[in-house]
């Protein structure tokens, strides 16, 4: 893989909450990177934000030089893959997805609309029920 680039990352969800705030990050080609913290601090979010599935605020995202910010999940070539395939194992994985977007305040008819867009491009519609 490519070298990463993170520079000035923000992620600011509607409410005025500010989940990441000015991250920096390069990640060599070949380098091997683990992100730990409590929860909540953003490991997620920067995660979903490198694979397209999450909206960057402001700041530069650049893959091998490209800068990447706008372009679509499916053409990232880029997969994401948790020690657990939920995050809350008492939550189905629709809850999972949904949650960040519950914690911003999001209404419930959008937060639906992006779980089942999200789900659609990694293929896990039919599992949005499981737990």
């Amino acid at each position: 893989m490519a070298e990463v680039i993170l520079e000035n990352i923000c992620k600011t969800y509607g409410n005025n909450f500010r989940a990441i705030d000015q991250l920096n990050l390069s990640v060599e080609d070949g380098e091997f990177l683990i992100l730990v913290g409590p929860s909540g601090c953003g490991k997620s979010t920067a995660l979903r934000m490198i694979a397209g599935l999450e909206d960057i605020t402001s700041g530069s995202l650049r893959i091998g030089g490209v800068d990447i910010v706008d372009m679509p999940p499916k053409d990232r070539d880029i997969a994401m893959v948790f020690q657990s395939y939920a995050l809350y194992p008492h939550m189905t994985v629709f809850e999972n997805i949904a949650f960040s977007m519950r914690l911003a305040g999001k209404p419930k008819g959008e937060r639906k609309k992006r779980v089942d867009e999200i789900a659609k491009t990694l293929q896990l519609t039919s599992l949005l029920d499981s737990k």
